[in-house]
């Protein structure tokens, strides 16, 4: 499969420091209660998602398709069933007011923003840079970050082996059955091989990294150095201006005249 993408500003940021200020991007998301606030930092935050990413525009279009459902089903349930005074549909226990409609609104921005960020996490940091920057920058245990790496490393090789069983399986004949049997049997026949290979590839590298010596807290060195650089900086000041400006615009220029969902 072809993954290819250009690398802009956006992988060149500290993983480290990027996931830091996600993290307090996230709690200062949950905070938010204006309407237009939220969709104001929502717009900033699909700008750096389409155009800053490095991904082809198909590829991204792909992957945003689950965003449609997180805001559908985050939406909806509080749109038909939410309460409120000034009724717009009310059939059976379907009832859509003003005020449910705005909050339901409300709780899909919030979960697009998440997922919209969390992708942009992703898209633009490599596992081994991030789990290097938290042994040096946040002084995480080697023992940790590399068996973490490890891990990331293994998942490949278990779907192949998956693969490789399910091809084995269907040369030898093997009938599946059909209801919870046909289940159960087939649950024991993957789950049995794959787990006692697992184990003894974990137990190879518990020993390799123990040769290594990674138990110890002596200093190491890296094969990968990484710090600190001016598109750290970049990215503060796009995140605080994209801040400042869609709180701005929430109070002057406003698309919905509420401004707190808690007290509709």
């Amino acid at each position: 499969m072809d993954f290819s993408h250009q690398e802009t500003w956006l992988h060149h940021i500290n993983p480290s420091l990027k996931l830091l200020i996600l993290v307090v991007l996230f709690i200062q998301i949950l905070m938010i209660h204006n309407i237009n606030f939220l969709l104001n930092e929502l717009i900033g935050m699909l700008i750096l998602y389409l155009f800053f990413t490095g991904h082809p525009s198909k590829r991204l279009v792909l992957i945003s398709l689950p965003f449609l459902l997180i805001f559908l089903t985050s939406s909806t349930s509080m749109i038909f069933f939410g309460k409120g005074e000034t009724t717009w549909l009310h059939w059976g226990l379907v009832h859509i007011t003003e005020e449910s409609f705005t909050r339901g609104l409300h709780l899909g921005f919030r979960g697009i923003v998440f997922a919209v960020l969390g992708v942009v996490f992703a898209l633009t940091t490599r596992p081994v840079f991030l789990f290097y920057s938290l042994m040096q920058q946040l002084k995480l245990k080697p023992k940790f970050a590399y068996s973490f790496m490890a891990a990331v490393r293994l998942l490949p090789l278990m779907a192949e082996e998956m693969q490789t069983l399910n091809h084995a399986l269907k040369v030898r004949g093997v009938q599946r059955k059909k209801g919870i049997t046909g289940f159960y049997h087939k649950l024991k026949s993957y789950s049995i091989p794959l787990l006692s290979q697992s184990i003894r590839r974990a137990h190879r590298i518990a020993v390799a990294m123990e040769a290594k010596r990674f138990s110890e807290a002596k200093s190491r060195t890296y094969y990968y150095r990484l710090g600190f650089s001016k598109y750290d900086g970049l990215f503060l000041i796009y995140l605080l201006g994209v801040t400042m400006l869609a709180y701005y615009m929430a109070v002057h220029f406003p698309y919905f005249s509420t401004t707190d969902v808690r007290y509709l």
